[in-house]
């Protein structure tokens, strides 16, 4: 089994989770770096993958999506259109960043891309099962039954993560995955900066896709005068329909990102021992590098 990692919601979780008093020797905030070593253990432990990639944030905010929808994560967006991160997260993403290579963990990330559309296209390219590990709702579209498709939501942390079949979507949200993006266009999604069609709240965005299948066949049915459409949802979203063929542009995952080949296996033994040791005695994580080493050795 695959398992497919959004590293920065590990590393956020991470960084929220544990307290600011765990410092490096020099001072610095080190938590966000233990915790993310120790969440790859927890995930390991729990469900012993046979290959594992960390997908990092080529590109947060793409040009392209913003192109489509100006207002697409502006509320995470500094005066200069920087993503706005906490005090010392950058420096230890840096860290995480040069200890996964040097562990032997692979990484993969496109310039043009978000991390959700490189986890789609990896998923795309396997037959095996994947386990896709993020705290972004967005990537429940991938849930998938038949192809052995599922998301661990890292949304109560990364020791009560949740595993997402197509029952547990549709429990949730009220919809199919394969219906995900059409719900949350609809409904709207602030921190993507979704502002969703007007009056249309969760429930009536559940009734409409459930009832019509999706954008397109709302947006038919509300060109149908015969359609059982009330006329205030019919007007919403007639008025809406540029924004929703837009929004679904954006909040679909790209799938076939030019991303090269990785090698998933996970090490047996760390690939650049010296470098761990190094990262590790810089930001006093070595005690998570062990406790990564053996959680990997059990699952083998």
């Amino acid at each position: 089994m695959l398992m497919l990692i959004d590293a920065a919601s590990l590393w956020y979780r991470a960084y929220y989770g544990l307290p600011s008093s765990i410092k490096a020797p020099d001072g610095r905030r080190s938590g966000a770096v233990r915790g993310f070593f120790d969440g790859l253990a927890v995930l390991a432990r729990r469900f012993s993958p046979t290959g594992m990639v960390c997908c990092l944030e080529g590109n947060w905010r793409p040009e392209w999506r913003l192109e489509l929808l100006p207002a697409y994560k502006a509320e995470r967006a500094t005066a200069d259109g920087a993503e706005d991160t906490p005090d010392g997260l950058d420096d230890q993403v840096a860290a995480i960043e040069a200890l996964l290579p040097a562990l032997g963990i692979a990484t993969a990330t496109h310039p043009r891309y978000e991390a959700d559309d490189v986890i789609a296209t990896l998923a795309a390219r396997t037959a095996e099962p994947v386990l896709v590990v993020t705290g972004d709702r967005d990537l429940f579209q991938l849930v998938d039954d038949d192809r052995a498709r599922h998301v661990v939501y890292l949304a109560k942390g990364i020791s009560k993560a949740e595993l997402f079949d197509g029952e547990a979507v549709a429990t949730k949200f009220g919809v199919s995955p394969g219906h995900y993006v059409d719900f949350a266009v609809l409904r709207g999604d602030p921190s993507d900066g979704l502002p969703g069609v007007k009056g249309i709240g969760a429930k009536t965005a559940v009734a409409l896709v459930n009832t019509y299948g999706g954008i397109s066949g709302i947006k038919a049915a509300a060109a149908d005068e015969a359609s059982e459409l009330p006329a205030r949802q019919r007007a919403a979203i007639t008025d809406a329909a540029d924004y929703l063929d837009r929004a679904v542009k954006v909040s679909s995952v790209v799938t076939d990102v030019d991303v090269p080949v990785v090698d998933a296996a996970i090490p047996e033994t760390w690939k650049d021992p010296k470098a761990v040791e190094a990262l590790a005695e810089e930001w006093n994580v070595g005690s998570a590098l062990k406790r990564l080493r053996e959680a990997v050795a059990a699952a083998e």
